[in-house]
């Protein structure tokens, strides 16, 4: 048999060559991929025509330029807390599988979660539907209690934000009890936090429960989304107290938390916002004990100045003070009798005059010569006879011209027995 030349070295290459047939190569690139590929990864990517066969779900996975199938099996899928819609961002666990029978590659759905701009998107779409009914107006917001006797918090148990809590109360107002509420805070599991809610609802009476601390600690806002729940929000707008939420981090803000009466930004920051400072109060309490001590001196003085002058008031006017004023003043008057009796002035050399009759005389022109008048002395009378008169001006009772027929000046009464 006649060759071409170079025809026997290609001959010896293709039988260097790796030789398959289709099962062989397809278990070949299986087999690669198992080996070199890892066995779990995160893949983010759009969820695009998601359809349901025999209980398991068929969905393509894209991120804009290139797309590959996946699929979540019937067992997996009720395992779920989030089943994805046509357009939503997700964020999967997955493992590649390979089916050799037809060379089809395929990424199997271990869990999976909405990503960022899924939760906001669901965010606005429940915040549109509840803001036009007033769920989040301020004039619906309750006040906290100041001095609350019992709260109820409601987090996940065990975990660092309830230990965060706890010490917080201990450390603030240990006087408020805690009953502490156990719920799941990721996942889908709003209906299991409005079924805890509505049980506190139900024993509300018998509870004695002033407010409502609904708290969960850290986590991406992808994890928050269960507060994002519409029906968990129309239930917390009807709680019977006021509630307060403490939910992620401080630039995290979810639906309960602009339905609740008071957002906190932290667990931590929650029992802040709901119990009073201790040392804040004791410091009250100094600053007002000082101000009662510094009124009760105050008023204190006050009265015992009162008392004081009251006292001054009962000695002036006990009755023996009033007799002792009486008996001065008693005294005083007799003096002034005495002092402006006619016996005093008699014991001083002056005399007192009468005529006849007896009647005082107090000017000359009431004398007429020959008229008999008595003279009162200090120790006696004298009566006495009007010899002559002398007239010096008008008496201090009289305003009568003299009688002419007078006796002249320089005549006077000479005694009369």
């Amino acid at each position: 048999m006649l060759m071409a030349p170079g025809s026997t070295a290609a001959a010896r290459q293709n039988d260097s060559l790796p030789r398959f047939t289709v099962s062989e190569l397809n278990q070949a690139i299986g087999t690669l991929i198992e080996r070199g590929f890892a066995p779990r990864f995160l893949l983010e990517a759009t969820v695009g025509r998601p359809q349901q066969k025999k209980g398991h779900l068929w969905l393509s996975l894209l991120d804009g330029q290139a797309s590959i199938q996946g699929v979540i099996w019937a067992s997996q899928l009720q395992k779920l807390s989030f089943v994805p819609q046509e357009g939503d961002g997700v964020v999967v666990v997955g493992k590649l599988n390979f089916w050799a029978a037809r060379a089809s590659l395929t990424v199997q759905v271990l869990d999976l979660r909405p990503s960022l701009t899924t939760v906001l998107r669901q965010f606005e779409q429940v915040r549109d539907r509840l803001e036009p009914e007033g769920l989040f107006d301020p004039e619906r917001k309750r006040s906290l209690p100041a001095w609350p006797r019992r709260i109820a918090l409601l987090t996940s148990v065990p975990s660092a934000a309830l230990a965060d809590m706890l010490r917080t109360a201990r450390e603030r107002w240990p006087a408020t009890e805690l009953l502490v509420v156990p719920i799941p805070v990721q996942g889908n599991v709003e209906s299991q936090i409005i079924s805890a809610i509505d049980s506190l609802g139900q024993q509300h009476a018998s509870l004695g429960l002033e407010a409502l601390v609904l708290a969960r600690g850290g986590g991406s806002r992808e994890d928050l989304a269960v507060f994002d729940g519409e029906q968990l929000a129309r239930c917390l707008a009807a709680s019977p107290w006021p509630v307060v939420c403490g939910i992620g981090h401080e630039d995290d803000v979810t639906i309960a938390d602009l339905v609740a009466d008071y957002r906190a930004a932290t667990p931590t920051a929650a029992l802040v916002a709901v119990l009073p400072d201790r040392s804040q109060v004791l410091r009250s309490l100094a600053q007002e004990r000082d101000h009662l001590q510094r009124t009760l001196s105050l008023r204190l003085a006050s009265a015992r100045q009162r008392l004081t002058s009251r006292q001054e008031q009962l000695l002036r006017l006990h009755p023996r003070r009033l007799l002792e004023q009486q008996q001065q003043w008693l005294a005083r008057q007799r003096q002034l009798l005495q002092a402006l009796s006619p016996q005093h002035l008699l014991a001083r050399g002056f005399s007192l005059l009468r005529d006849g009759d007896g009647r005082l005389l107090r000017s000359v022109s009431q004398l007429r010569p020959d008229a008999e008048v008595i003279a009162e002395l200090a120790d006696g009378r004298v009566a006495m006879r009007v010899q002559g008169t002398e007239w010096d001006g008008p008496g201090p009772e009289s305003s009568e011209t003299p009688d002419p027929t007078a006796v002249p000046p320089g005549y006077t009464a000479e005694p009369h027995s």
